[in-house]
């Protein structure tokens, strides 16, 4: 018992760590930033880099709003397997650019994701309020 709450909180912090990054380190700039004026110039076509930046920032609140408001939680390992996939094409993408350390992070960031992704999925998964489970639709005859 003591294990499992152990390891749900280090997932938690982990998930919190994560998700500020992609929200704000991340995300934020890639969605709110024109493209020119990012920290780090992205060769890559205005609209694809904002919604790379959508997709971030949307993950980021997957990350931590399932779990949190307890309605749908099965979202949360949804949300980390997505930033997982993001984050090995900007790998491929920062090794294609002769970027290997730029890589590498993305690389580690990815790994991190996918430690969320099974640690919520199989390990620790979050429940669910009996309260905020879905009703089924009522028809009306």
């Amino acid at each position: 018992m003591n294990n499992a709450r152990n390891l749900s909180t280090a997932l938690w912090i982990l998930q919190a760590l994560l998700a500020v990054f992609f929200a704000f380190g991340s995300g934020a700039p890639k969605l709110l930033m024109p493209t020119e004026q990012l920290p780090m110039p992205i060769p890559l076509p205005s609209a694809f880099v904002h919604l790379i930046g959508v997709a971030e920032v949307l993950g980021a609140i997957g990350l931590i709003l399932p779990g949190l408001l307890r309605v749908r939680a099965s979202l949360t390992p949804l949300a980390a397997a997505c930033l997982v996939l993001l984050t090995l094409c900007a790998t491929g993408y920062q090794l294609l650019a002769g970027q290997p350390g730029n890589g590498a992070f993305a690389a580690a960031i990815g790994l991190l994701c996918a430690i969320v992704a099974y640690g919520r999925w199989r390990l620790a998964p979050l429940r669910a309020t009996a309260h905020a489970q879905p009703r089924p639709l009522q028809t009306a005859i």
